[in-house]
């Protein structure tokens, strides 16, 4: 039985393969939970296709830099269907973490799919071999690899889905490219193989190991090129702090709420009287694993995020499970005005408005350089009343 070998720059070319593939695919991660129809299908479809090209082609090259006493033949079908094992379970741990923050457990249990899912394709793609030699795997390093990836995978999704502190891209997808990459390579410290008798001393393959890892590097780095151009942001109204939603439609102009609801049936069966509109004091927000509540003094805007909100005092965003609608009804129109389908602000936080295309951009006097978009139709409004605070 022969321990594997590797050709270090052949292992230095299936690590930036992982690298540059999560970069993509995280990028394309990000955009899932925070768009919604037809949108969510595709940049999920493309999140998981990205991701598993990424993890595949790294342990494809990683296979292609074993060096060997003896020739392999790998099978087409165990190939395939490692590939194919790869797309689905990556595509089910994306949707199940684009429901964080609703559900806690998503990202846990997102990182246990897709970490069991990696794990299993590098095993599936190592019976790609069995025709050529008789594998050996240490129990020990095959529970390492499977703890590896399970680790990396949560790893990876929470820096995609963290509510708060979230890493750059960049970084998480070098973090995410050198766990994946660790848990390739610790399967096969474990690894140990021997010839069958009609391979032993056999003829060389018509394509060396080496030029093969670079035939799949490069159409691993096109097929990524391709999706990076999703990730090529708009030009748009200025970027503010919190990033902006998708383009969504445009509201048309709502009529203005009462302040005072309808009649109220009383105790008694009769009109009761009328029941005054009372505005919340504060609103519920996520922060450190529990529930803290926010006064709406401190609330400089509040943003809708899929079907809960991210609410922002200047300093420190908190996600809140409530949905935009609910929010603005429990605010006070007074103070609070929303200005786009995605954002409600308060309206004597902003420094000044700009123009910008048909609508315009409000901008906040707050530690942190903050502005949003504020639709068409909300301008006008917006504008007489920042000019009647003076």
């Amino acid at each position: 039985m022969y321990p594997v070998a590797h050709e270090p720059w052949v292992v230095a070319l299936s690590i930036l393969v992982a690298i540059q593939g999560s970069y993509v695919a995280l990028g394309l991660t990000l955009k899932v939970a925070a768009s919604e129809g037809l949108r969510r299908r595709l940049n999920l479809a493309a999140a998981a296709f990205t991701f598993a090209i990424s993890i595949w082609s790294m342990h494809f090259v990683g296979m292609l830099a074993m060096r060997l006493p003896f020739p392999l033949d790998y099978l087409v079908l165990p190939t395939l269907l490692s590939f194919l094992v790869c797309v689905f379970v990556v595509g089910v741990a994306v949707f199940v973490a684009s429901h964080a923050p609703v559900s806690r457990a998503a990202v846990p249990l997102a990182g246990v799919i897709m970490g069991i899912g990696i794990a299993a394709m590098h095993y599936i793609g190592m019976f790609a071999l069995h025709h050529s030699a008789l594998m050996q795997h240490d129990p020990a390093y095959v529970a390492a690899s499977f703890a590896v990836a399970i680790v990396a995978s949560a790893a990876g999704l929470r820096f995609a889905f963290a509510p708060r502190r979230r890493l750059p891209v960049a970084l998480a997808a070098v973090l995410f490219g050198l766990a994946i990459s660790g848990m390739h390579y610790v399967a096969m410290a474990g690894l140990r193989l021997a010839p069958f008798g009609a391979h032993a001393g056999g003829p060389d393959a018509a394509l060396s190991p080496d030029l093969l890892a670079v035939i799949v590097t490069i159409v691993a780095f096109a097929v990524s090129a391709v999706f990076l151009l999703a990730l090529v942001p708009d030009h748009g109204p200025v970027p503010s702090a919190t990033p902006a939603p998708e383009p969504l439609p445009e509201l048309p102009p709502e009529p203005a709420r009462p302040v005072v609801p309808p009649l109220a049936v009383g105790p008694l069966g009769g009109a009761g009287a009328v029941r005054p509109f009372r505005p919340a004091r504060a609103l519920p927000v996520e922060r450190d694993g529990a529930t803290h509540y926010v006064p709406v003094e401190a609330i400089v805007l509040v943003r809708a995020d899929t079907h809960y909100t991210t609410v922002f005092d200047g300093q420190t965003r908190g996600f809140c499970s409530l949905s935009i609608g609910e929010v603005e009804q429990r605010l006070d129109p007074a103070r609070f005005l929303r200005v786009h389908r995605s954002y409600i602000v308060a309206i004597d936080r902003i420094a000044r408005l700009r123009r910008s295309g048909d609508g315009g951009t409000a901008l906040f006097d707050t530690p942190e350089p903050l502005s949003v978009p504020v639709s068409r139709g909300r301008y006008p409004s917006l504008k007489a009343r920042v000019a009647a605070r003076v």
